[in-house]
């Protein structure tokens, strides 16, 4: 009854937009002298977020390079499918193109793949033995062999084959960094709240007497909790920022070793790394602040 009351009477009152920003701005100021009250322990704890955040970049970035060279070189397996005699190739074609994750279809008729062997070697006069053949290419490794097993069933096919060992080890590469970086997110995010944990525990130790004299004069808790808070996403993106300086190395680094096998870069790679990381960081040091503050602090 209480709670609707307040609800009510809070909805009637009109909003001081200047208040408001006056609110905010004292915020600020108590966050920024937590901050300054924390004295050289600040530059401990960003060198050592810093010191995460790059870790995880760079993997997070070999992962985004790891990747494009696996379906780089995935997209060069095929499926070379071999036909029956007097079997119609337009109509095999046709029904393996309505197959979902098919790329692209190459016909090479048995004429065509005899020619080019008489013209390399010296073959008797006889009757071409060649079976017609359509390469067919799938979007990713992962889905070779579920169409190999879908294009088997068809009756016109006699016989197929594809580089199964290459596929299995590149979708096995691709597995393993997609854990990894699955791995290195979480013990980032462990170290890191643990990390802002035990700093906003200090701060809280050393601010108690004040904190409670908020209380007793009826302070809201999200006034005492925010600054706090507010000091672990400080943590996060000053971490993080310092973190881009040797994350530019790595982006040189990758970026020459793809030039240097032809194969393009991941598109925006370092955006996404960067924007990951920002996030993530804030978002880890806002929320070590907010447990530190529901364990230690009762408000």
């Amino acid at each position: 009854m209480n709670r609707n009351l307040k609800s009510n009477v809070k909805k009637h009152i009109p909003k001081d937009w200047l208040c408001e920003l006056r609110i905010l701005y004292r915020l600020g100021k108590e966050t920024l002298s937590d901050i300054i009250r924390t004295g050289w322990v600040n530059v401990v704890i960003i060198t050592t977020m810093a010191a995460i955040l790059m870790i995880f970049g760079a993997c997070f970035r070999s992962a985004l390079s790891i990747s494009t060279f696996s379906k780089e070189l995935g997209s060069a397996l095929e499926i070379s499918v071999y036909l029956k005699n007097s079997s119609d190739i337009k109509s095999v074609k046709n029904d393996i193109e309505k197959l979902q994750h098919v790329e692209k279809i190459t016909v090479i008729p048995k004429a065509e793949s005899w020619g080019k062997l008489k013209n390399e070697m010296s073959l008797p006069n006889i009757e071409n033995p060649l079976p017609d053949t359509l390469h067919v290419k799938v979007d990713s490794p992962e889905n070779i062999q579920p169409i190999f097993d879908h294009i088997k069933t068809i009756p016109a096919v006699e016989d197929m084959s594809y580089a199964k060992d290459l596929a299995s080890k590149i979708e096995l590469v691709n597995h393993v960094v997609k854990t990894i970086t699955l791995v290195v997110i979480g013990i980032m995010a462990l170290l890191t709240i643990t990390i802002i944990n035990n700093t906003i525990q200090l701060v809280i130790q050393s601010r108690k007497e004040e904190i409670e004299i908020m209380r007793l004069m009826g302070v809201s808790n999200w006034y005492i909790r925010f600054p706090f808070i507010m000091q672990g996403a400080f943590y996060g993106f000053t971490g993080s920022l310092l973190a881009m300086i040797p994350l530019n190395y790595v982006q040189n680094g990758l970026a020459n070793i793809h030039k240097f096998f032809m194969i393009p870069s991941p598109p925006n790679a370092q955006g996404t790394v960067l924007l990951v990381m920002f996030s993530m960081s804030i978002l880890f040091g806002a929320v070590g602040s907010f447990w530190c503050i529901k364990k230690h602090l009762q408000v």
